[in-house]
């Protein structure tokens, strides 16, 4: 099933900004970042459809998941 997806920040480095991406079954978040090579806690914010969404959030086709990595600082 394909969703679209946007990456934010360094996650772009190596990747795309926004793209189309063909999820296995079963389709979640965090399918996603695993098939995206992503570590769970690397993940700082997750958007489904511009809402914010845990790792097994179930995708429908054409949804839109936005991730945030982790941001640090003081």
């Amino acid at each position: 099933m394909e969703v679209t997806v946007k990456l934010y920040l360094a996650f772009r480095l190596g990747r795309f900004a926004t793209g189309p991406v063909e999820v296995a079954a079963p389709a979640t978040v965090g399918r996603v970042v695993e098939q995206l090579g992503l570590a769970d806690e690397e993940i700082g914010l997750a958007l489904v459809n511009g809402r914010q969404a845990e790792p097994g959030h179930g995708l429908s086709r054409g949804d839109l998941v936005q991730l945030f990595p982790v941001v640090g600082g003081g």
